[in-house]
């Protein structure tokens, strides 16, 4: 896994640093103690000047993003375990055998740590059996207790790359979302100024030349099928996720309804989005689409659908020109057995608490209002 240059790893770096000098520290600590032990004193003096002057190079070289590439992993590495291997001859064997600790303990951890937080847990996990099969190499011994340094060093790379894969894949989504915030706010700004322009000469241009004949009537037409797409783009049926509901749990009601729009439906919605909760959202839709199936039945199928955001509630209204309902037309069938109107429209507002209003009059055209509020009372 590659590891990003920066955001949320730039603190695992940094905690690396302070452990490898805390560690060295340790380090120091020992060799000032057991100086007197140590098979080849001024060896194990050579050897600290080289942990020191090795913590520097990779405290610095880590810390640019640059440097966090194979090279430097592999030399970091390659000294940590020369420095373990070493350890026998410098300190001797007899002292090691008396309980003088070897030359690397903690320190010999740091690459282990470096290499899980640069690619995960795997690399992390290979790094940690190098490591250990080095320390192990310099035992005459191997013994129960010679194996809690390994399953230490194992835990911390396994550990370690965990945090640090979850940290780069956090930090890909932060961006992401970022990113589709950026173009969410672009879109909006962009629809606002669709809105109040280009759709009003497009519909302007539909309906005045809706009756035309010849060429004039065929530009209308052409004038309503651009009008319908660019309120679908711009009412956020086009982007990818526009019906996932947020964070709060609603969604944006003029994606749901610009699936209804196209040339025989015209979608006005306003420019900015119109959050309700999934559920209420989804039903409103459904009965918007019930609306539309008896415009496409009993009608031309033209129909003109409006979105009106009023804060505490949202209301739907589908107006069509079609040969309007007689008086008691609804009762009639539903003694019939059609539901349509009863269950699909009139039953879904009332689940949601909202109300149905329609009205229309013989060759005068329908309209129906789909009031919902926006918390169930």
């Amino acid at each position: 896994m590659p590891s990003p240059s920066g955001g949320f790893e730039v603190p695992l770096w940094r905690a690396l640093a302070v452990f490898r000098f805390a560690s060295l520290a340790y380090v120091l600590g020992l060799a000032v103690r057991d100086a007197d032990r140590y098979a080849h004193p001024l060896a194990v003096a050579t050897l600290v000047l080289v942990m020191i002057a090795w913590t520097v190079v990779t405290a610095i070289g880590y810390a640019r993003p640059a440097w966090r590439r194979w090279p430097l992993l592999l030399a970091d590495l390659a000294v940590v375990m020369a420095i373990v291997l070493a350890t026998p001859w410098v300190v001797g064997r007899a002292a090691l055998a008396a309980g003088v600790p070897t030359l690397g303990v903690a320190w010999m951890a740091g690459p282990v740590l470096a290499w899980a937080v640069s690619g995960g847990r795997r690399r992390g996990t290979l790094a940690a059996l190098l490591v250990a099969a080095a320390d192990l190499a310099t035992r005459e011994r191997i013994g129960q207790s010679s194996f809690t340094g390994v399953i230490l060093m194992l835990l911390a790379g396994v550990v370690v790359g965990h945090v640090a894969r979850l940290a780069a894949t956090a930090e890909e989504r932060l961006q992401r979302a970022v990113e589709l915030e950026a173009a969410t706010r672009e879109r909006e700004r962009l629809a606002r100024g669709i809105h109040d322009s280009v759709l009003q000469v497009l519909a302007l241009v539909q309906r005045r030349g809706a009756e035309l004949p010849g060429e004039a009537g065929e530009l209308a037409r052409l004038a309503g099928e651009q009008e319908a797409a660019l309120r679908a783009l711009i009412a956020g049926a086009a982007a990818t996720g526009a019906t996932t509901p947020d964070a709060a749990g609603t969604v944006d009601l003029r994606a749901l309804l610009g699936r209804y729009a196209s040339p025989a439906v015209s979608l006005s919605a306003p420019a900015t989005p119109v959050p309700l909760p999934r559920r209420v959202a989804g039903e409103l839709a459904a009965a918007t689409g019930a609306a539309l199936d008896n415009v496409g039945r009993h009608a031309d199928g033209r129909a003109w659908v409006l979105i009106e955001d009023e804060g505490a509630t949202v209301t739907v209204s589908i107006r069509d020109e079609g040969p309007g309902i007689p008086d008691g037309r609804l009762a009639e069938a539903a003694a019939q057995g059609r539901l349509g109107v009863t269950q699909s429209i009139r039953g879904r507002m009332a689940d949601l608490g909202g109300t149905v209003r329609i009205v229309s009059a013989p060759e005068a055209g329908t309209e129906i209002e789909l009031t919902v509020p926006r918390a169930r009372p």
